[in-house]
């Protein structure tokens, strides 16, 4: 199969600094789902940033297809009043000239992106007014809107509640099913479990292929360091602490 997201070798540094992310090799063909592991700090954004092209690679090759992010929805400021329509009809920006507005044709395609994520009856509603989930699948509108073959999704699943996380687990693989590649960048061992392929990483590669194979307890203490926790009465079952999910970092991992 075709790789969408090919690295070999793949070295990342902000300008001016060492490597923040080294060694990654993998390849992602069409219609799989990859989580992304790994801690705060520990290169995650620095990946998706380089396959954006937004940071040049200091060593290595990388051939990707073209991508469009779905950033954490608590990160995306809109608080000025947007409509969910206009918000989704942003994706067609990328497409258009800077001389360019878009018109009919993008709005239209705006609307089916919102119809696809299960939004259709929203699209005049006030973006901030939306429910965590709601936003995110907004924003999920916004990159189909783009057209990309290939998806990077930053925590999507983050602050969801139960039923709104189902709905966008349910929703990403359905986009996979159509021949898209997602990456997922995530915290959620459990979670990273049930996508098709895990790639860790901790300032490098740590390990890629299918989770059964790479989540296991070296490969898990290696991406996480001395902080992992042991679940007592379970057969070897681990978590990350609490502060992995606290976006307060410093790092460079963090920028947006």
């Amino acid at each position: 199969m075709t790789a969408l997201v090919r690295c070999d070798g793949l070295a990342v540094a902000y300008p001016g600094r060492p490597p923040a992310l080294t060694g990654v090799s993998f390849a992602a063909p069409a219609g799989v789902r990859v989580a992304v592991l790994g801690p705060n700090g520990g290169g995650k954004t620095t990946l998706f940033r380089a396959l954006l092209g937004e940071l040049p690679a200091a060593a290595g090759t990388l051939d990707v297809a073209r991508c469009a992010v779905v950033p954490q929805t608590e990160r995306s400021r809109l608080d000025f009043p947007v409509s969910a329509l206009d918000v989704a009809v942003m994706g067609a920006l990328s497409r258009l000239s800077w001389w360019q507005r878009p018109g009919r044709a993008e709005r239209a395609r705006a609307a089916d992106a919102l119809e696809r994520v299960g939004l259709g009856d929203r699209i005049d509603h006030t973006f901030g007014d939306l429910s965590g989930g709601q936003r995110q699948r907004v924003l999920v509108a916004r990159a189909l809107v783009q057209d990309a073959p290939v998806l990077l999704l930053d925590e999507p699943f983050s602050g969801l509640d139960t039923a709104s996380a189902d709905r966008l687990e349910r929703l990403l693989t359905d986009l996979a099913a159509e021949g898209r590649t997602l990456l997922i960048a995530t915290h959620d061992v459990d979670q990273a479990r049930t996508w098709d392929l895990v790639l860790c990483v901790n300032r490098r590669q740590v390990a890629y292929g299918p989770p059964a194979e790479t989540l296991t307890l070296p490969v898990l203490e290696e991406t996480y360091g001395a902080s992992l926790l042991a679940l007592p009465g379970t057969d070897g079952q681990v978590v990350c602490p609490p502060h992995h999910h606290d976006h307060g970092d410093h790092d460079h991992d963090h920028a947006h």
